[in-house]
């Protein structure tokens, strides 16, 4: 089985329902064709670096996905044709990094804790 990053970002006008519906939309994809969705992160609406479908925003949406080639394949071809995504991204990989959510909203404290060292 190889292993897969794949992210997606969302028109900036998708609500939080329709990026559920979206999540689960693709991993009933990647489980269709003997693939396995290992961990989702919800990363937000973040500020794109140039204009994207007259968009400056989009709702960042990753997955950790193991599975065979065609899994990427059959996923990458049903986002083509979606009106409610601007980009998507896979990147093959050795292993997964599953401790650190890197878009996660950090303490006030850890930062202060930071600066001082």
């Amino acid at each position: 089985m190889n292993l897969y990053e794949h992210t997606i970002i969302a028109r900036q006008d998708a609500s939080p329902s329709e990026i559920k519906q979206l999540i689960e939309k693709y991993s009933k994809i990647v489980e269709k064709n003997d693939g396995e969705v290992v961990k989702t992160e919800n990363w937000g609406l973040l500020h794109l670096s140039y204009l994207i479908k007259k968009n400056r925003k989009g709702s960042y949406i990753h997955l950790k996905i193991k599975g065979k080639g065609n899994v990427i394949s059959e996923l990458e071809k049903n986002e083509s044709l979606d009106k409610k995504l601007l980009r998507y991204l896979t990147v093959k990989v050795k292993k997964f990094d599953l401790d650190i959510n890197y878009f996660s909203k950090k303490d006030v404290n850890d930062k202060k804790e930071i600066n001082k060292n």
